[in-house]
């Protein structure tokens, strides 16, 4: 906003330009801590590598190199204009980056890479395009809600969809000319970057006819699918992604899918709701999304306090009525609700208060004023105190701790007993040589049937994960196709008794929400009991590579064992928060009435749609969400046998050593010494298991 617009005199404007201060890296406390912890993991995977073989060494490197590229994903979902590319821009620290202050709308789902670990030759910004099937999809059908229409036969909604799809074909067209086909499913790549060029490619326009102008915003938006943008945040002490996504009303549900999967795709989801419309009506959307995650995994960000009018007294009336909202919907029950306004948060950035409205800085005296944590002075910093009731600092706060205790643990956690496996092969290696000295041969088995050996424990290993994983497959899918069909059958007996109720005079709606339940249920039943299955299952596999050491070796390993790798986390099931439209209208019924006799005739038939339009969420989770599942554990057992396979090749290279070059190698002389140099390393590596199930 302009001076002019707000009423500022050039007087008071002076008066509210701040000198910047370097506060907008505050609540990042437990990410520094846990750089720290990644940091001095480094170390100790650095003095490992130093008395490793080559092959090892690459090892501990790659998982040096998973520390350093250690970089959580939050995503922001919301509804249109309810602040998120503004408070995404905040998170950033850079005000202007995304569009936030455009009509027509962001429609794409944008990722911020802050910090990322890239070669500097590499592009700083990539553009990627539907391909041509994803684009018929989403243009010809309109998505599922397109499908749906074709169905039931609801002719002049589907008139109407098609009408709107038309002109988003012409305008794409327009824009794009002759390129137009040979633009799906190409990525544009580009060095550099700014406001206008990511306007071309993510904001979509609501402006259908008119004159076409290539170089506006939206010239590619219409089959842009995902927008990647590369830049430093000095401020953050770890790289991160932060994904900005469309509204949850838009219309098209191609964008509804791909928003799911970045969330599934994210450690934790940012709910951001406008403080003037905090989950209306139509934000049950955003309640089954987050009901489909852990609630520590979700936060709700109310945001746009800036225009509330009494805001210390509205926050506990809103913070109250979304507890009472989020219970009777079923949400989650104890999600940290945050407040704040992204407007002041940028103002901060900018150091200018100058571009807050009197009303905006009038609400941001009375919630500093009545903050205990903040000192109120008429002369105070405004840029600091700003930032502060921003809600940003208390986000990333809280953003912080959940990432520290969860993903990051988890991580420590994983390289650590990776570590360790290579310290426990180091000292086996120790103890051979040693005896080795007074003995002609350590080596029970020859190479050949050290292959044979290890093959064999391989093909034992995968017989049982694929055996354990058809199990849960089966059982899972047989659970979720009764529920299925038990829902069927209540919602066409229900559509035949409003039949009898009220004739067809009256529409009718059915909600989804009680499938949804058992098919939430039955994923959690099915993910809890397959982790610990795998827990067992590599505790398993653990012991037959143990036992395989003792049949290798003439040697007497004493405390030797193999450390199990972590059991991956399960993505949680959001495909089932997906758009479900089961209502009939008055009209509709004039299209299904000819040629049956009774309201019974309707039930089968309607039977037959309800299980068309609910069919896509549960074969998503039969086949897409379940393949994922295995191929997290079926990657988990293949990089556990690869590295347990290259310990015993560093132990069998160095069981060909002199006691002296061993001496060399670990750089003590004694068994002693080099015992209590493992104890060292194992002490550096002592896990503890405080992550997140």
């Amino acid at each position: 906003m302009s001076i002019g617009e707000n009423n500022w005199t050039p007087s008071e404007k002076v008066k509210l330009k701040v000198s910047r201060v370097d506060t907008f890296g505050r609540g990042l406390d437990e990410l520094h801590a846990l750089k720290n912890e990644f940091a001095d993991l480094k170390d100790s995977l650095s003095d490992i590598a130093s008395i490793s073989g080559p092959e090892s060494a690459k090892k501990l490197s790659r998982m040096s190199a998973e520390l350093d590229n250690f970089a959580p994903e939050v995503t922001f979902i919301g509804q249109i204009k309810s602040g998120k590319t503004t408070l995404v821009n905040a998170m950033a620290g850079q005000k202007d980056l995304l569009p936030s202050d455009v009509n027509p709308w962001t429609s794409v789902v944008t990722s911020l890479h802050l910090n990322s670990r890239r070669n500097k030759d590499l592009p700083k910004a990539e553009f990627q395009f539907f391909d041509s099937g994803e684009w018929d999809k989403l243009v010809e059908n309109g998505g599922r809600i397109g499908e749906l229409s074709s169905r039931t036969g609801a002719d002049k909604e589907q008139e109407k969809l098609l009408k709107q799809v038309a002109e988003m074909r012409e305008m794409s067209k327009a824009r794009l000319g002759k390129k137009f086909e040979l633009l799906l499913g190409q990525t544009h790549k580009y060095q550099e970057y700014d406001e206008a060029l990511i306007k071309r490619y993510v904001c979509l326009g609501d402006d259908f006819g008119g004159e076409v102008d290539p170089s506006r915003q939206g010239q590619f938006a219409d089959i842009t699918k995902s927008a990647e943008i590369y830049l430093n945040a000095d401020f953050l002490p770890c790289n991160f992604v932060l994904r900005d996504t469309p509204g949850l009303n838009d219309t098209f549900m191609m964008r509804e899918q791909i928003t799911i999967r970045a969330i599934r795709d994210s450690q934790t989801c940012v709910v951001v709701l406008s403080a003037h419309q905090a989950l209306n009506s139509v934000d049950m959307g955003l309640i089954r999304l987050i009901s489909t995650i852990k609630s520590r995994q979700v936060l709700i960000f109310v945001n746009r306090i800036d225009e509330l009018s009494d805001p210390v007294n509205q926050i506990e009336e809103i913070r109250s009525s979304l507890v009472e909202t989020l219970k009777a919907n079923s949400g989650p029950q104890d999600a940290t609700i945050l407040f704040g306004s992204a407007v002041w948060a940028n103002c901060a950035l900018s150091a200018d208060m100058s571009e807050m409205s009197k009303d905006s800085l009038a609400a941001l005296q009375a919630i500093i004023k009545a903050e205990n944590s903040v000192e109120y002075d008429e002369d105070a910093d405004w840029e600091r105190m700003a930032w502060h009731a921003s809600g940003v600092p208390a986000l990333y706060s809280t953003l912080s701790a959940r990432i520290a205790e969860s993903s990051g643990q988890r991580l420590l956690q994983s390289v650590r007993r990776r570590a360790r496996n290579m310290v426990l092969g180091l000292r086996a290696t120790s103890s051979i040589v040693s005896v080795s000295a007074n003995s002609a041969n350590i080596r029970k088995l020859s190479d050949q049937e050290i292959v044979a050996l290890f093959s064999s424990i391989e093909s034992k290993a995968q017989r049982e994960l694929s055996e354990m994983l058809n199990v849960a497959r089966s059982h899972f899918n047989t659970r979720i196709e009764q529920a299925h069909s038990r829902f069927l059958s209540r919602a066409a007996d229900a559509l035949v008794q409003h039949l009898d109720n009220y004739g067809e005079g009256a529409n009718w709606n059915y909600t989804p929400d009680g499938l949804r339940t058992l098919m939430r249920s039955s994923y959690q039943i099915m993910s809890t009991r397959l982790r610990k299955n795998m827990e067992v299952f590599l505790d398993g596999c653990a012991v037959d590579l143990a036992d395989a050491y003792n049949q290798i070796f003439d040697v007497t390993l004493e405390n030797f064992k193999v450390e199990t790798p972590a059991v991956p986390d399960v993505p949680p099931p959001v495909t089932i928060a997906q758009t479900i439209v089961l209502d009939v209208k008055t009209p509709w019924w004039k299209s299904w009435s000819r040629n049956r006799k009774g309201y019974g005739a309707f039930a089968e038939d309607f039977r037959k749609l309800i299980e068309a339009e609910t069919g896509p969420m549960v074969n998503e989770l039969k086949v897409d969400q379940i393949d994922d599942i295995e191929e997290l554990m079926t990657a988990t057992l293949k990089r556990f046998l690869v590295e347990q396979q290259t310990i015993l090749a560093d132990i069998l290279e160095k069981s060909k050593v002199s006691l002296e070059d061993l001496h060399g190698l670990f750089g003590v002389a004694s068994q002693q010494e080099r015992n209590e140099l493992f104890d060292i390393l194992f002490e550096e590596l002592d896990i503890e298991e405080t992550g997140e199930e």
